[in-house]
């Protein structure tokens, strides 16, 4: 008798995984805590420099996607235009950096660097994804919520910067 070997089941690119989860939630709990910050500073918000409130609009934007685009359905219609909004949101995010430089002495800072990651990533993420590359896609856009959002949001609220001061204070 002739032994057969089934072939290895391959994990579904567009089934939501574990690291989807974590990273949603983890930007969701982003997202509350620039909510509640940006809340709670609302006395000072006539002092907030203009530059500052785009790019703001543009991460909350972001962060409330991410969480979405994790989590349901993919490779649909929806998730396609979903998908626009949030890259062209992480995109003006990261343009609109370039015009923040209240820390520093107006030089740039570490997370600068973030922000050129995210303008060489962000075209990457749509070429895999429409050239149907999902594993490199779903690879990519981790890579941009961990770095870009989760970690570039997280030194934002240490150190005595804006939201910082205003989520503690």
């Amino acid at each position: 008798m002739e032994q057969v070997i089934a072939p290895a089941k391959i994990a579904n690119p567009i089934a939501v995984s574990a690291i989807d989860k974590f990273l949603a939630v983890a930007a969701a709990l982003l997202l509350a805590a620039t909510l509640i910050a940006v809340a709670r500073g609302r006395a000072d918000w006539a002092a907030i420099p203009v530059a500052v409130w785009p790019h703001l609009g543009t991460i909350i934007l972001a962060l409330a996607l991410t969480p979405v685009m994790l989590l349901r359905r993919r490779g649909d219609r929806l998730h396609r235009r979903l998908g626009w909004l949030w890259v062209t949101s992480m995109m003006a995010t990261a343009l609109l950096s370039f015009n923040l430089r209240l820390i520093n002495d107006g030089a740039f800072s570490l997370v600068h660097t973030l922000s050129a990651w995210t303008i060489i990533q962000v075209p990457l993420i749509v070429w895999h994804a429409r050239a149907h590359r999902a594993a490199r896609h779903r690879s990519a856009v981790h890579g941009m919520v961990i770095g870009a959002l989760l970690i570039a949001g997280f030194f934002t609220f240490p150190f005595d910067r804006l939201l910082g001061h205003w989520l503690f204070s």
